[in-house]
């Protein structure tokens, strides 16, 4: 247990900020989950939307310090190339299907 005032204080000043964090993680998980359940439907305009939103949130999450830098770049890479991934699926499917 903390004896001195600022020990105290810092004890203080960290219960806040990982609060602070852990809402912004949520955020972050929430908006990503919201992004791939529209990947699953078929309609890329709001897909692409989504991800533009989720791309947002990570950067403004990294720029907080609340998760590197460097893993909003891996995960906004990998949710672009989901996206791109299923758009190429689609696009196959119906071409297949219209032949």
């Amino acid at each position: 247990m903390a004896h001195s005032l600022s020990a105290k204080k810092r004890i203080r000043q960290n219960i806040k900020r990982r609060a602070r964090n852990r809402a912004r993680k949520e955020l972050l998980k929430d908006q990503t989950k919201s992004f791939l359940t529209t990947l699953t439907g078929s309609d890329w305009a709001k897909a692409e939307e989504e991800l533009r939103k989720t791309a947002s949130r990570l950067d403004k999450v990294a720029a907080k310090h609340a998760i590197h830098k460097n893993t909003a770049a891996r995960k906004r890479s990998r949710l672009t190339l989901r996206l791109n991934a299923a758009k190429a699926a689609g696009s196959k499917g119906t071409a297949t299907a219209a032949k």
